[in-house]
């Protein structure tokens, strides 16, 4: 998984720093997170250990909002999800 280009996103991307949870497992795994920034099709993640994360899970955003994602990219300290 590689990081896509600016041309390869298919919405304008806003800059973020809001709180959140990834939720898997049933709900019985939480991780806490950073939202870097946010589109209406994705966003940029930043946790500590992007790798402990499976490939599918729902994020949970400070609003209560609960958006099912797919990871597109990892990174050291940071992933990119598209929501589905």
């Amino acid at each position: 998984m590689t990081e896509p280009s600016q041309e390869s996103r298919t919405s304008g991307r806003k800059r973020t720093l809001l709180g959140a949870k990834i939720i898997f497992n049933g709900g019985h795994s939480v991780f806490d997170c950073v939202v870097r920034n946010l589109s209406e099709t994705g966003a940029m993640i930043q946790i500590e250990n992007p790798l402990s994360t499976p490939d599918s899970f729902d994020l949970q955003l400070s609003d209560n909002r609960l958006l099912a994602c797919e990871v597109r990219w990892r990174k050291i300290n940071s992933m990119g999800v598209q929501f589905v």
